[in-house]
């Protein structure tokens, strides 16, 4: 289940990720179990992250994010073209402190 955020939140993330690069990559061959680890793996460390996601198809696209958010139990914090901004809170070490509701 992925987090839900208020609309103050998630222009406070848009915000903090704008200068963000993207840290993981989704090719080709999709979203696989490596790929979910990878990213469980920088969110855990990151806490929000950019994904790029290269499928020419719009309804491929919005399904390889889907499964990204419902894999990775993030929350879906913005999606532009081809990139996608997703947002976890870090289990050990938070570092994002999110404004209230």
């Amino acid at each position: 289940m992925s987090i839900a955020l208020s609309n103050a939140q998630k222009r406070y993330l848009r915000g903090l990720a704008h200068e963000l690069k993207p840290v993981v990559m989704v090719g080709a061959k999709g979203v696989g179990p490596s790929l979910l680890a990878e990213l469980d793996q920088a969110l855990e460390l990151h806490e929000l992250v950019k994904v790029k996601v290269a499928a020419e198809d719009r309804e491929q696209r919005d399904g390889w994010i889907g499964e990204l958010v419902e894999g990775s139990d993030a929350a879906l914090v913005a999606r532009i073209g081809h990139v996608a901004v997703l947002y976890r809170r870090s289990k050990d070490k938070p570092l994002v402190i999110l404004p209230k509701g």
